[in-house]
């Protein structure tokens, strides 16, 4: 099997008609005719993603995100880099092909870096609105809510907004950069990024404010590789039902940081 058969495949699959214009779901390290041994799905290609794979021998990798640091994986300038150098001859000493899936991800049905998502946070069964990302939870603390999503994720660096013993029970999730903008009908909203300050809406802000006064207000930052890295893991599962003729497997990126307490484990 060639690469360009696996991307024949995945359009063939994905039940929406592929963008011809995307800049992102290409090929980003070899090219369609090279032979695939195994497939990697993951979050994003690093360097040791890349060497992680090739260890298990899947020479194929299908990151949900960027092979070269910026959205187009746009080379210019980095010709001479000693790190582009690095990751690009490892790519073609190895015979290693990248093709990335962001677009026609998302534009899937359903999108499983969503469902990958609420899989990992075990709300599989409770989704209030699929257009939204609602989520209604038994009552708990957000301190208790942010610990059990936490330990379900592996998140070293997660962070909270709002007072830890507030009661909360509605919760509206975001992906990636995007955090659902605070509502008083939802108790907490969650997503991969945000910025503190001088944003459209100033959410971390509003939060706290809404904490100071005693409304069960709460936000909680999980980073963008945790928020979304669930999902191509349902990725891989999706490609196992069309693709049989090559191993699949599921490799974490990981989550790219860490705090001093968590330097331990992070080594380990």
């Amino acid at each position: 099997m060639i690469a360009g058969e696996v991307l024949e495949r995945i359009q063939k699959n994905l039940g929406v008609p592929w963008n011809e214009r995307t800049y992102r779901d290409t090929f980003k390290i070899g090219g369609p005719e090279t032979e695939v041994t195994g497939i990697a799905t993951t979050f994003m290609c690093s360097l040791d993603l890349l060497q992680q794979a090739q260890a298990a021998g899947l020479n194929m990798v299908i990151p949900h995100e960027v092979t070269f640091w910026n959205d187009r994986d746009d080379i210019t300038g980095l010709e001479n880099d000693p790190i582009y150098k690095c990751k690009t001859e490892f790519g073609a000493r190895n015979r290693m092909v990248v093709l990335r899936l962001h677009d026609h991800a998302h534009a899937h049905r359903p999108d499983f870096i969503w469902t990958g998502l609420a899989r990992a946070m075990g709300w599989e069964g409770r989704v209030g609105s699929t257009a939204v990302h609602k989520f209604s939870i038994p009552p708990t603390t957000l301190e208790a809510l942010a610990s059990d999503i936490q330990r379900r994720t592996k998140a070293r660096t997660l962070r909270v907004v709002g007072n830890p013993k507030a009661e909360v029970s509605t919760v509206s999730v975001g992906l990636g950069y995007n955090i659902p903008r605070p509502t008083f009908d939802v108790d907490v909203t969650i997503g991969g990024e945000n910025p503190e300050t001088d944003g459209a809406f100033d959410a971390s802000e509003y939060v706290r404010d809404a904490a100071t006064l005693g409304i069960a207000k709460g936000q909680i930052i999980l980073g963008h590789a945790i928020s979304e890295e669930p999902g191509m893991e349902d990725g891989a599962a999706w490609m196992r039902t069309f693709i049989t003729e090559v191993p699949i497997q599921f490799v974490r990126a990981g989550e790219p940081f860490w705090a001093p307490a968590t330097a331990a484990a992070h080594r380990a």
